[in-house]
């Protein structure tokens, strides 16, 4: 029987995608749901014990619990809703459908319900939002502790190595001595890619916080001396230990790097290590590695500490981010703490204006919200973007906004700053647009030649769609110049000597050809002729 995404047989009940691989997205789709509170409470149920196996009863209990305790909405708690909840969860993939409860009779099997287990995936998805829940907004602390232990144990894995071939040349590959030396190199390597685990993600976390804090401007002088204190000595403590420790690393690596080979067949195949087997069923059941027992983990290590061609290692780009991190830091204490300049938040200008709205009374802060934002009834202020096209009578509240730029808001001055660049030189590109000028010159001469010729019978004429360019142009000024709908207009072109008259006349119907088609012109009849000759 072929396995369909709906198929009891599918792999683990996840769901698949129509290309056939885990739509793993979908495990995140309950934290955004309008019942998320009772999906979370559902979810912690089943991944605070091991091997859960739940029914429908035994979460309502849990979750009439979590409604006493204001944790949930009400009436999350009944069984029906409860029901609906699971096989929800169970149709994103976070929770797998297993056997149903026990029946004496089939009456009661009929009625019985089915009871769930927890999807892997799923467990490390609530795992990391309950984490992500628990995290304070601070800086994380780096453990730098961890550069050190990180060269010490690759010293140890290499003196391990250097351990087994005696070893297992004098007692054999499978006596007790070699078994207890493999053993402590896997313990090793699971440390060290461990602690290195630990490391890297305290370093992206903490430098997150600190370009969060770097583009802050609202930052009172009391705080930013207080990020001047914490975090220029910290990034700068950070910096040099990981320079410090970084040579020493690579070092280890590359005599590690000729060992590779050796090194993953002793820790791959050993009694209580998960590999690729193959299933009763011919099928390959993939299993996830410990870290360190692929080649793959030891190159990403290795990335971690050496770059390669057109790949910086994430040293180079610590050492980066350290530098702009330490410059922006400073520039932000300086403007902070400084006496006089340009505040760009204009934080203290707020704060002043602030206290006048708060001693004001209704009338006077009508007045001074119009003196302090120039935004007075039915008047645009500031230069509107090229092609705005907002009435004049729209109030500011409901027109487009408008972007106003820095130097408008700090200095109240548009002249751009710094030194006039100087007009390069194209002689490529002036020759290109002048090529290109020419060419229109040339198609603007063509359709007034082809107007010219069809001046006296531009119904039965084919114009092309230039010249009929040109003649609209010259219907618009000759409409423009009419004083009324049943006058006279005329419109002439100077350049090339045409004249279009209009004249208003009932029953009369101008036709115009082109490979657009007829245009029509009713109670109106249309003169052209050439006052020059045409060049």
């Amino acid at each position: 029987m072929p396995v369909t995404p709906d198929s009891p047989d599918s792999p683990a009940g996840r769901p698949v995608s129509a290309t056939g691989e885990p739509d793993r997205l979908r495990l995140y789709a309950y934290l955004s749901a309008p019942e998320r509170r009772s999906y979370l409470a559902i979810m912690r149920l089943f991944t605070s014990t091991l091997l859960a196996d739940l029914g429908a009863g035994e979460v309502a209990t849990a979750l009439a619990e979590a409604e006493r305790r204001g944790e949930v909405d009400p009436g999350e708690s009944r069984i029906d809703t409860v029901i609906d909840r699971l096989e929800q969860l169970a149709r994103w993939g976070n929770l797998v459908p297993g056997r149903r409860e026990p029946a004496a009779t089939i009456a009661e099997f009929t009625r019985s319900r089915v009871r769930y287990q927890v999807a892997k995936l799923a467990t490390r998805v609530q795992r990391e939002v309950d984490a992500v829940l628990a995290v304070a907004d601070g800086a994380r602390e780096v453990s730098r502790e961890l550069l050190p232990a990180i060269e010490q144990g690759l010293v140890a894995i290499q003196g391990t190595l250097g351990e087994l071939p005696a070893a297992e040349h004098g007692r054999g590959p499978d006596s007790a001595v070699a078994r207890r030396l493999r053993e402590r190199l896997a313990q090793q390597v699971t440390t060290l890619f461990l602690q290195h685990d630990e490391f890297a993600a305290a370093v992206r976390d903490f430098y997150a916080y600190l370009g969060s804090v770097i583009a802050r401007y609202d930052l009172a002088p009391v705080e930013m001396s207080g990020f001047k204190h914490m975090l220029l000595e910290y990034v700068e403590l950070i910096a040099k230990d990981v320079l410090r420790y970084s040579e020493p690393i690579v070092a280890r690596l590359g005599m590690l790097t000729r060992q590779r080979d050796r090194l993953l067949e002793l820790l791959g195949g050993g009694v209580g290590d998960l590999t690729q087997r193959t299933g009763p069923r011919g099928q390959t059941e993939l299993m996830e590695r410990a870290p360190g027992r692929r080649a793959a983990d030891w190159d990403a290590l290795s990335d971690w500490f050496v770059g390669r061609p057109g790949r910086p290692s994430e040293v180079s780009g610590l050492r980066e981010a350290t530098s702009r991190a330490i410059t922006a830091l400073l520039t932000n204490v300086k403007r902070v703490t400084s006496t006089g300049g340009v505040d760009p938040g204009r934080r203290r200008d707020l704060l002043t204006l602030a206290r006048w709205f708060d001693a004001a009374d209704p009338e006077s802060a009508h007045d001074l919200y119009a003196g302090a934002f120039g935004l007075y009834s039915a008047r645009h202020l500031g230069l509107a973007a090229a092609g705005d096209g907002t009435p004049a009578a729209t109030s500011w509240r409901d027109g487009d906004r408008v972007d106003v730029e820095v130097s408008v808001r700090g200095r109240s001055d548009r002249a751009p700053g710094g030194r006039v660049p100087r007009v390069s030189d194209d002689p490529l590109g002036r020759a290109a647009l002048l090529a290109e000028a020419a060419q229109r010159e040339e198609r603007r001469a063509a359709a007034v030649a082809e107007l010219a010729a069809a001046a006296g019978a531009l119904a039965a004429a084919r114009l092309s769609g230039d010249a009929l360019d040109v003649l609209c142009e010259l219907l618009t000024l000759a409409g423009d110049a009419r004083e009324a709908p049943d006058r006279q207009g005329s419109a002439s072109d100077p350049v090339s000597g045409l004249t279009l008259v209009l004249d208003h006349r009932p029953g009369h119907t101008a036709r115009i050809g082109s490979v657009f088609g007829h245009l029509e012109l009713r109670d109106t009849e249309i003169r052209l002729r050439v006052t020059e000759r045409v060049r």
